[in-house]
């Protein structure tokens, strides 16, 4: 019996110990993962912002394909919430508490266990860089452990910030080729025979490199835009670029930088910035949704099409296109809308014998 009594006390002291350890030991933590995704802020946050955006990147979704998830009426800004159901990862629920759109989501997230509800903050940042169109992202989470918890995860091959941390690490990575993918989507479409009306533009001129015209365009778009705003003449269109000669030997051409004006404008000699007029024009009109890198399969099809139907390139006229979205306005390139025309006339019946 003796011995039994030196056991029982053994154990208790065992026990208390523990629990005294368990007790004292340090529940508190904050752990987050940052990564700079190469993609404007404005596009990370929107894949971020709608919790029904999170099936696409989330890192537990690879846990558990059959996790059951329940969105409640509102899924994105304060008041959003869904929560879901698995027998891999449990059972939860998260709900968005402040937005600052393009910068910060905080958010509150509760795990329920067989040891009591757990509640913690999660919180998001997103930060642009030096360089323009990347976005430094972080994602973390922070709170405090129950006694319970501590205890659960002490018996845990990972602790709980090496957990957190990498499926944090995981996630990001799963967002970046979402978001990147996301970028890459374009779609074109020929749109056939339109009359264009012409008018007065302002513009300026260069010639390069078929490769340098995408970084040649900005800067003159800048300079026609400053002179318009210094001497307060309204546009009356959107940008568009006039291809006046285009060499594809040599692989150059001589383009405009152009923005449409409602009324002809005198400048003065010596000015960069010069006044045209576009007649009135039959075109084929081609219309390309998606980065400027899709442009050149986008004249492929629309040359396709005037070959297939009877047409010819007008060499009168030169081709142009219309920029109908402002990339400074709309942030994924993959909503950009590009318009291209194509000047074309009838081809000559041959004369029969």
């Amino acid at each position: 019996m003796k011995i039994l009594k030196y056991l029982f006390f053994l154990l208790l002291i065992v026990i208390i110990g523990g629990a005294i350890y368990f007790a004292t030991k340090d529940g508190s933590f904050d752990v987050a993962e940052t990564k700079v995704i190469n993609a404007p802020t404005e596009v990370v946050y929107n894949n971020v912002k709608d919790f029904k955006s999170w099936a696409e990147w989330g890192p537990w979704m690879e846990e558990d394909e059959n996790m059951k998830i329940d969105y409640a009426e509102k899924t994105e800004g304060e008041g959003a919430s869904y929560s879901w159901t698995s027998e891999e990862v449990g059972n939860g629920s998260m709900k968005t508490i402040k937005v600052i759109p393009n910068k910060e989501i905080d958010q509150e997230i509760v795990f329920n266990t067989p040891i009591g509800d757990s509640k913690s903050d999660v919180y998001w940042y997103f930060e642009e860089t030096e360089n323009p169109g990347q976005t430094k992202v972080t994602w973390g989470m922070k709170g405090e452990q129950s006694f319970m918890e501590k205890v659960f995860m002490s018996f845990q091959e990972d602790d709980m910030e090496t957990g957190l941390s990498k499926m944090f690490a995981s996630g990001l990575n799963n967002l970046e080729e979402v978001v990147e993918e996301s970028m890459k989507q374009y779609t074109i479409n020929v749109d056939g025979i339109t009359r264009y009306s012409g008018g007065y533009y302002m513009y300026n001129t260069t010639a390069a490199k078929q490769s340098e015209i995408g970084e040649k365009m900005g800067p003159m778009l800048g300079q026609v835009m400053g002179y318009m705003q210094q001497n307060n003449i309204q546009s009356s269109g959107m940008p568009f670029t006039i291809y006046n000669n285009i060499d594809e030997a040599n692989g150059s051409v001589i383009f405009s930088a152009a923005i449409p004006i409602k009324d002809r404008v005198i400048t003065p000699d010596g000015s960069p910035v010069l006044t045209g007029f576009m007649e009135s024009t039959t075109a084929v009109k081609t219309t390309l949704k998606g980065n400027y890198d899709n442009l050149p399969e986008a004249y492929e099809k629309a040359k396709k099409y005037v070959a297939e139907n009877n047409l010819e390139i007008d060499t009168n006229a030169n081709m142009f296109e219309v920029y109908a979205t402002d990339p400074g306005e709309v942030p994924n390139p993959s909503n950009w809308i590009t318009e291209i025309y194509i000047p074309v006339v009838q081809k000559a019946k041959p004369e029969s014998l």
